[in-house]
């Protein structure tokens, strides 16, 4: 199975679990985006080949969590999308914290997992660590302005074009803030040379994660549909 057929069962299952969650109510969805979120940054770690680009595993879930929140604006409110960004943002802080204690103890000589696979997993560059949370914070909030801006400009209508205009701006500062930040600032700050990578490559990385996210991003406009068949009884 070639890696785009997977990607896009990935894709589309990833946003079918946001209608699920949804069917369940705000608390599920608020549950969602903590889990997406925490496993975006563990994906990261594994880089893969899509379209001819060079990319990261995370790229799906992070279209699902711009979903969630946009599932939030329109039913719950600005208030209740926010809260949802925040929840991400708290469970991803947790589950760096507890990783980091995870490698600071020594194996059992009984243990069977390799501490290198570990060590991939969870030992995060400051650099990357720092990208992330601030990339993920400002896209997200931008995101959740825009959609109400948009909607409020809109008067409640053309939920199609408010869904995109919000996640189309709000992916572009998520892959900005990201490459920039991760290879090119925070590295020079951590006095880490060996993570500075020519800018050339920075833009290439920012331009190929760009481009899949707006994929995911316009794949998940027939969702926000659907929604409204999956809105909660209650």
């Amino acid at each position: 199975m070639s890696n785009e057929l997977i990607f896009l069962i990935q894709t589309i299952m990833g946003l079918g679990v946001v209608l699920l969650a949804f069917r369940m109510g705000k608390t599920w969805l608020y549950a969602l985006i903590a889990v997406n979120y925490v496993l975006a940054n563990i994906f990261v770690t594994k880089t893969i080949m899509l379209f001819g680009f060079e990319a990261t595993g995370g790229n799906v879930l992070y279209g699902a969590i711009f979903l969630s929140t946009d599932i939030l604006s329109e039913y719950y409110g600005k208030e209740a999308a926010r809260k949802g960004v925040f929840i991400g943002l708290g469970a991803t802080l947790f589950y760096l914290m507890m990783s980091q204690f995870m490698l600071f103890y020594k194996a059992s000589p009984n243990d069977w997992g390799p501490a290198a696979g570990m060590e991939a997993i969870f030992g995060f560059a400051p650099s990357i660590v720092i990208a992330s949370v601030t990339a993920y914070l400002i896209s997200q909030l931008h995101d959740v302005w825009a959609f109400h801006m948009w909607k409020d400009k809109f008067e409640g209508k053309y939920l199609w074009l408010r869904n995109n205009l919000s996640t189309v701006v709000s992916q572009l500062i998520d892959s900005l803030t990201f490459g920039l930040l991760a290879f090119s600032v925070f590295p020079r700050l951590f006095m880490n040379p060996d993570s500075v990578l020519p800018m050339n490559v920075v833009w290439q990385i920012v331009f190929t994660t760009y481009i899949l996210k707006l994929l995911v991003a316009f794949i998940d406009t027939p969702f926000i549909y659907l929604s409204r068949r999956f809105q909660p009884k209650d």
